[in-house]
């Protein structure tokens, strides 16, 4: 069976309906930036994923050919995630997605160096005929966290950040966004098939001790 990363660690990828902290470690991704709406055709969105996908797949799909990367082991290619801030804010402000900066990601299997990541992105361009430039290999460590699973559109997600704030308030921690802080999301469920109260995102805010 292929490794899952969202059964193998539960606690980062399936948390409850309700507020918890979380302590998050050092993770790899393969990251693309972009900004603005990502609904919009402009904001390039649509295009970034597919990008990431294709170096997220030719990792996975390495063991098929010629090149070997050490400690490979089979996996489930992890959900999309994304990183979002607008400039002056703390969190986001969901109704002015135009200012939105994104940084749209996939986890990399730790066994994935900054060479093996460079030579999937030189096999994606190769096999696809694409232009991988703009993604790049980012390390990750959130720290102390506070997460929820959101049930519902993403329109409807300050409900759920609410719930995240007040209990932040109630046991004595607050939000900690800077720069390299920021509200997080991670896709469980496909838009493109699932109906939108229906859709599950994890929502994460990093957070410290008041």
């Amino acid at each position: 069976m292929p490794f899952d990363y969202k059964k193998e660690y539960k606690e980062f990828y399936l948390p409850k309906d309700k507020p918890q902290t979380v302590e998050i470690p050092k993770m790899n991704f393969a990251a693309i930036r972009g900004k603005g709406d990502p609904n919009k055709p402009e904001s390039g969105y649509k295009d970034a994923i597919g990008l990431l996908y294709a170096v997220s797949y030719t990792v996975k799909m390495s063991y098929k050919g010629s090149h070997t990367i050490e400690g490979y082991f089979d996996y489930v290619v992890p959900p999309l995630e994304g990183f979002w801030k607008q400039e002056g804010i703390d969190g986001v402000d969901y109704s002015d997605k135009d200012s939105f900066e994104w940084i749209s990601v996939i986890r990399l299997p730790d066994f994935v160096t900054k060479e093996e990541f460079d030579w999937a992105k030189a096999e994606a361009e190769r096999k696809k005929k694409i232009d991988c430039s703009a993604v790049e290999f980012l390390s990750v460590e959130e720290g102390l966290c506070v997460q929820i699973m959101h049930t519902g559109s993403y329109d409807s997600e300050p409900e759920s950040v609410l719930k995240m704030d007040s209990f932040l308030a109630e046991n004595g921690f607050e939000n900690d966004f800077s720069e390299e802080r920021l509200h997080h999301e991670i896709y469980l469920s496909d838009p493109r098939k699932t109906s939108p109260e229906k859709c599950r995102t994890v929502i994460r805010h990093p957070i410290k001790k008041i």
